[in-house]
Formats: C-alpha cells, structure tokens, sequence
C-alpha cells in the first residue's frame, strides 16, 4: 500500500504541473482570440490601465468553459504519453497494476475539478458575465480618444473634418482646416487658422478647439430664408478673428454602464434562478396560449362576433332558422353591389385575424424564445463539468495507446479532437438556439459522441490493443490480402472442379 500511494502522489504530481502549464497556456490562447473579437471596443478609446485589467480578468473568467476541457485532455494526454514513452507504463504494470488502478488518483482529481466547474459556472460565470458585457456596452458607447493626425483629414467628430498640416512638440496644431456640417451640409462652415489647441471641459462632455489668427466662412441661404421667409440670396459670411474658440458636443468621460439592466439575462443566473425563470416564463405561457385560444374559438370561429348583418340575413328570423339558412340562395339573392360589398368585408375580416394570429405567435415566440435561451445555459453548466471527465478518459487512455508524451503529437491530436468537440457542440447549440431540436439534445450532443469514444479508447488501452501500432495493422492488412486471395483461389478451383464434372 505504500508502493501505491507513492505511486499516486507520483501521478499527481506530474498531472497537476502539466494541468496547471496547460491550462494557462489555453486561458492566453483564448483571451487574445476574444480580445481580437472587441479590439474595436478597446483600441482608441483612451481607457485607464484600471479599466483594462477588469477587461481582461473578466475575459479571462469568461473563456474557462472552454479552456479546462482542453487542459485536461492535452495534461492527460502528455502525462500518459510520457508514461508510455518512457516505459513507467510498462513497469507499473509489470508490477501486477492495472491501467485502471493507475488512472484512479488522476481521475478523482478530475472528478473534483469537475465539481469545481460546475461550482464556478454557477456562482463566479455569471457574476463575471455581467460585469463583462457591462464593461464591453460602457467601451461602446465610449467616444474615442481624440488623435489627429498630421496630413490627412479626421472624421471622428460627428459634423466636423479637420486637416492638421503639422504639429509641435506642446502639441499646438498648425495650419489647420476645418468643415462644420454640424448644422447640414446647407449650413456648412469653413474655418482656417495658423495655429489651435484642443482641449477637454472640466465635466468631460466637450471639447474646447482654440484658434489663433484666421477667417471662417459660413453659408447663409437656408438661415436667411428661414429668418425672413424669402428667397433671396445672401451667399455666405466671411470673418476674420484673432482669437475664437469652439465648443464642440463630445463626451469624452468613461461612463460604466448600469449591470442591473443585465440581471435578467440568462448569463447572469444561476442553476436556481434559470430553472425559477423557466418555470415561471412556462406558466405565464401556457396561461396566455390558453386565452389566446378561448378568445379565438369563442368570439371569432366562423364569424361568431359579427351577429347580423342585415345585408344577408334578415333580422326577423330565429337562431335554429339563422343555423339552416342556406348559403348559395342567400349569395344568389343579392346584386353585384352587394356581392363586392360581403367579399371585401370578408377580405378585410380574414386580414384582421390574420394579424390577430401572426401577433399571437410572435407574442408566444418571444416567450418560447426566452425559454430556449435559458435551458440552454441552464444545461451548458452541466454538460462543463461532463465534458471535464470525458476528455480525461480520452486523453488518458489515448495516451497509454499512442506512447508519445511531449509537446509534439499530444498537441496536434488534443487540437483536433478539442476542433471536433467545438464544431459538434456548436452545431449542438445552434440546433437549440434555432428551435430544431429539443435543448437537452443539442447540448448534450457533444457528450453523445464523444462518450462512446472515451469508453473504446479506455478498453483498448486496457487491453494493450496496438490500436496506432503500424506494424500491428499491416500484420492485419497482410491477414486479411491472404484470405481474400485464398477465398478466390477456392472460388477458381471449385468451378473448375465443376467443369471437369
């Protein structure tokens, strides 16, 4: 018993530094692909490094679903490669121990961190999740920081280009150029100055651009005309200033964005308030599914809330007569002014429910919708910690076949099969995003597909199937020629055996 638990502090500690290496090196991978996702929202904006830091800690959070299920397989997969490799394999089970005896201390410990992912994706994701879509709207609506450059015209402020021929050291402008068509095109300015300062208001919602010796021109037609109510043509107004400064609308402040707005978003719950939204969404559905229904067969099936029309039927009658009135006397007593007159009112009642019935069922798909979106983060939580223990026992046992530890082919197999798990899962999720499978199905299709394989894999590796041997195939290649051309050579001389008869 000491020999195996010698054994198992062994195990652990090679599984654990290579998980460890691993999984850092997956979280970087991941964030720097995230980050090129909103590098739009982050460059330009002359954000602290404070606001940064919470970026990328809460991308970093956000990119742990995917980054531990491929840690684990690429950790177990290298672990037991250089077991393999090296022989420790071999020896260990030289010394009477299975494959399974070896594989337990590793797979209680990915067993807890799986219990720990579903702990992390139920208390830390969502928390995280709001925070980071709250930073992500907050950079959006942030304006960008105010760069000109020299030689070319900026066109980051709404209604105004400026040309800036050249720049000082204190970062005064020379020789600039500016078009206004902040009042329209109609309206349109045009101001040239030697020199100009840009700077910021003390509450950060304007800018101040302060020009030295220049002239502005301005096109009065559409003032005049609306000040005086004439046509007449009064081209433009030239000025010549000394010094004049303009105010420009543009907020330049970090305002954050109100997380509360995003509470009721299914990446912001937990396992017990998505299945409390679920249910409560469901209830309230089936409820307005129900009247929707009554006040469709009660008041509007076959005409029922249009009582009499008197062009038709004559008001003198009974109900059991109104029941068996005949319907072809009755179109065939009328004139054509009254035909025209009951097909358009037909025509227009036949629109109304219509749209009566189209407006029903976008009311329901919403609902519908909503459901949808929180059974499937309500099983993507699950399906986490799932997905941790299968990859473990594909890694482990494919590792014990193939015999190569490293970082040479453990990394190509881990990022194919890591490829194939997305694309099945993502296939999975837009499935049930789209309403075309049950959400259960589409989530848990990744974890269909690849348990079968995790279990092939981990009875051939304890059997010692030579699985990837080469040399084991061509023996079967090489099996399998002979008795194909054995059963041909049979086939030949029982016909000619036939022959001869």
């Amino acid at each position: 018993m000491k020999l195996i638990r010698k054994i198992d502090i062994y195990l652990l500690r090679n599984f654990l530094g290579l998980f460890l290496a691993t999984f850092f090196i997956a979280i970087f991978i991941l964030l720097m692909q995230f980050m090129w996702m909103h590098v739009n929202d982050l460059v330009g904006k002359g954000i602290g490094v404070g606001v940064l830091a919470e970026f990328f800690l809460y991308a970093a959070a956000s990119v742990v679903p995917l980054a531990l299920p491929l840690a684990i397989l690429l950790s177990s997969l290298i672990s037991f490669g250089n077991l393999a490799e090296k022989f420790e394999l071999t020896a260990m089970k030289a010394a009477g121990i299975s494959l399974f005896r070896i594989m337990r201390p590793l797979a209680l410990a990915v067993a807890l961190l799986s219990v720990g992912a579903f702990f992390f994706s139920n208390n830390v994701l969502p928390k995280s999740q709001m925070k980071l879509w709250a930073l992500i709207f907050s950079l959006r609506q942030k304006s960008p920081e105010l760069q000109i450059p020299v030689g070319e015209f900026y066109d980051e402020i709404d209604g105004f280009q400026i040309y800036v021929q050249e720049k000082t050291p204190r970062g005064d402008l020379l020789n600039i150029m500016i078009y206004d068509y902040s009042d329209g095109f109609q309206n349109a300015k045009v101001m040239v100055a030697d020199t100009g300062r840009l700077s910021a208001s003390a509450d950060k919602r304007f800018l101040m651009l302060d020009l030295v010796n220049g002239e502005s021109f301005e096109n009065l037609n559409q003032k005049q005309q609306r000040a005086t109510g004439t046509t007449k043509s009064i081209p433009y107004r030239r000025e010549t200033f000394a010094h004049k400064r303009i105010i420009i609308d543009f907020a330049t402040d970090f305002n954050r964005y109100d997380e509360s707005l995003l509470e009721d978003q299914h990446v912001s719950k937990n396992v017990a308030q998505l299945i409390q939204s679920i249910d409560s969404v469901k209830e309230v559905s089936k409820e307005r599914a129900a009247d929707q229904s009554e006040s469709l067969v009660k008041d509007h099936y076959f005409n029922r809330d249009y009582t009499r029309n008197e062009m038709i039927v004559p008001t003198s009658i009974t109900s059991e007569e109104r029941a068996i009135y005949n319907l072809d006397s009755l179109w065939a007593s009328l004139t054509p002014t009254e035909h025209w007159r009951v097909l358009q009112d037909a025509q227009d009642r036949a629109r109304t429910y219509r749209d009566m019935v189209d407006y029903n069922a976008i009311v329901l798909g919403d609902a519908d919708k909503y459901i949808r979106k929180h059974e499937i983060e309500l099983h993507r939580k699950i399906t986490l910690a799932f997905a941790c223990l299968i990859f473990f026992f594909i890694g482990a046992p494919l590792g014990a076949i193939i015999r190569k530890g490293g970082l040479g082919a453990p990394v190509v197999i881990s990022v194919i099969l890591f490829i194939i798990y997305y694309i099945i899962d993502n296939t999975g999720y837009k499935m049930a995003r789209e309403a075309l499978w049950p959400c259960w199905a589409g989530m848990w299709l990744s974890s269909f597909v690849l348990f079968p394989l995790g279990v092939f894999l981990t009875y051939k590796a304890a059997t010692d199937s030579p699985l990837f041997n080469p040399e084991a195939w061509k023996i079967r290649m090489d099996r399998l020629k002979l008795k194909v051309i054995d059963l041909y050579e049979n086939k030949l001389y029982r016909r000619s055996a036939a022959g001869l008869s």
